[in-house]
């Protein structure tokens, strides 16, 4: 099994997605929807990874997940929202246990055995965006990734 973590982020990206043409371009850059192209990313290549598995016979699977908001240092570049995570996050957020619950989940639970190609939340089948489900835009990363290390 091939486990992907993404985010929920992955409904954040740049308005076009992946940005191909700009993908280091500082011009328009923004650290939120980076993080939200990068996740969308993950969960593209789970998908197309598991088309491709599956049309090549394997017995592998490819999976993406949203392990929930977690306390971590994730926002300790954007100071606002670092202070609300410190002061509000043992409230509100995931311990770490419980965020690496889906990835188990995922990885290991004879529920998910031949489950390809899918995205979850809460150790259940989720519901990726439209841009996350996008068979054309998950091929077009596919081969624009792999003419990068060409």
């Amino acid at each position: 099994r091939i486990v992907n973590v993404s985010s929920e982020a992955h409904r954040f990206p740049y308005r076009e997605g992946i940005r191909f043409d700009k993908i280091n371009d500082q011009a328009g850059y923004s650290s939120l929807a980076a993080y939200g192209q990068s996740k969308l990313a993950n969960v593209l290549h789970a998908n197309e990874l598991a088309r491709r598995l599956k049309e090549d016979g394997a017995e592998i699977t490819a999976n993406s997940l949203h392990p929930g908001a977690i306390t971590t240092n994730l926002f300790r570049h954007h100071n606002f929202v670092e202070g609300l995570v410190n002061m509000l996050g043992r409230f509100v957020l995931k311990n770490v246990q419980q965020g690496a619950a889906t990835t188990c989940y995922v990885a290991l639970h004879p529920r998910v055995r031949g489950v390809s190609g899918e995205y979850f939340v809460d150790s259940n089948l989720g519901k990726a965006s439209e841009q996350g489900t996008n068979v054309k835009l998950a091929r077009k990363l596919w081969d624009f990734s792999t003419g990068l290390i060409k």
